[in-house]
């Protein structure tokens, strides 16, 4: 019997460029799932309890993102990571200085070649 994957949520503000990036480059490293989500209303995957209680690990972005989600989510987050990547919103999607950053970010998954 396989383990279940580390359940890793991305968070950013309209989940479009920053989060859906950490969630594709995540989800190519084996005993990963990864999920994103936005903060904002207009988000492409607006945020919910459903995701938070999902995830083993909650990242966000930018301490905004950090405030926000303990504001809205204390009680599903109480015994769960909650991590501040600290990833400016000055990236598109797939950027590859993004993906490098991401990659950084998670040293455990990915080694410098």
């Amino acid at each position: 019997m396989s383990e279940r994957p580390r359940r890793l949520l991305f968070i950013c503000s309209r989940n479009q460029w920053r989060s859906p990036t950490a969630e594709a480059v995540l989800n190519e490293v084996s005993g990963v799932e990864a999920i994103s989500a936005g903060t904002n209303n207009d988000a492409e995957t607006p945020l919910s309890g459903d995701l938070v209680e999902w995830a083993d690990e909650v990242h966000v972005m930018e301490r905004e993102h950090h405030k926000k989600v303990t504001q809205q989510f204390r009680s599903l987050l109480s015994k769960k990571p909650v991590r501040v990547l600290g990833i400016a919103d000055k990236y598109t999607f797939m950027d590859t200085v993004l993906v490098a950053l991401i990659k950084r970010k998670f040293p455990e998954f990915f080694t410098d070649n």
